[in-house]
């Protein structure tokens, strides 16, 4: 069974007046549970709508959102409980934090959950260390962070409530290459050891190739297409012509192909176009 499932989802902003914009428009999908998902979209397209929806901060103006098969707005009283279940880190969440120190930052959801103290206590030295962050940090106000570890407080707050959903809307946001780099390298841990459903939503190409394993492209309000990772960078033309970008790598190889080198068009990574340079080169050193 699908982890998260909408049938023909529909979100009109201000609808009935003069204002009315449709963001998002009749989306199906299904995402497995323990899939790593990309989420790609140009700015408008319906993306960050449509992820509001999947913990119930936003209401379907028509058509349904399942967890586990449940509707979420089948009972508004339930609500709550889907928050707990899809957890959902918005773009600079270090924006967020508020505690005194960064243990209290990070246990606020936990105890709003009504878990016993021993729990909490557990849930946040396992968040903490699942995001990178050492005892020493747990007792120092969040505002003496650097702006990568107050990223990574923020995360781990989220964490702490072990969501079985974790979406994260562009977590690299403003950092330098380092930063983006162990943020990444951390949810990639968070998702191999618990198994979390991951969604990432980023601008892009080469984090969302280098770290999911199927793409989810919404394009003017619907869903443009999902499918594995493979599938989508092959259809790099498309991907460009509604103003979405591909990675590097893409770029160069379709160059190199261009002046009659074989290097596949739509290689997407740049292990796979290193293992078929050195191919090459070792062919013409032969």
């Amino acid at each position: 069974m699908a982890i998260i499932r909408t049938e023909n989802l529909t979100h009109i902003y201000s609808k009935g007046t003069v204002f009315a914009e449709t963001a998002v428009e009749n989306v199906s999908i299904e995402i497995e549970k323990g899939e790593f998902v990309g989420v790609i979209g140009h700015t408008g397209s319906g993306k960050s709508t449509l992820i509001q929806h999947l913990n119930g901060l936003l209401a379907p103006t028509s058509g349904r959102v399942l967890i586990d098969g449940e509707d979420i707005w089948a009972n508004k009283k339930d609500i709550r409980r889907f928050r707990f279940k899809v957890g959902l880190v918005f773009q600079y969440p270090e924006y967020q934090l508020f505690e005194e120190t960064v243990y209290r930052d990070i246990s606020f959801g936990p105890k709003n959950m009504n878990l016993s103290p021993a729990e909490i206590d557990s849930r946040v030295l396992e968040a903490a260390a699942l995001v990178g962050l050492g005892g020493d940090i747990l007792e120092k106000s969040p505002f003496e962070l650097s702006g990568g570890q107050k990223r990574r407080a923020a995360i781990a707050g989220v964490v702490a409530m072990r969501p079985e959903v974790l979406i994260l809307d562009e977590p690299t946001a403003g950092l330098d290459p380092r930063g983006r780099e162990l943020i990444l390298g951390e949810i990639r841990r968070i998702h191999e050891k618990t198994g979390t459903t991951i969604l990432l939503v980023s601008h892009s190409m080469e984090d969302i190739a280098r770290y999911a394993g199927r793409v989810l492209v919404m394009n003017k309000a619907r869903v443009f297409c999902y499918d594995t990772v493979d599938a989508v960078f092959s259809r790099a033309e498309e991907l460009e012509g509604m103003g979405l970008s591909v990675p590097q790598i893409t770029r160069v190889c379709r160059e190199l192909a261009g002046m009659g080198y074989d290097l596949d068009p739509n290689t997407y990574t740049v292990e796979a176009a290193k293992a078929r340079l050195l191919t090459l080169l070792g062919k013409g050193e032969g």
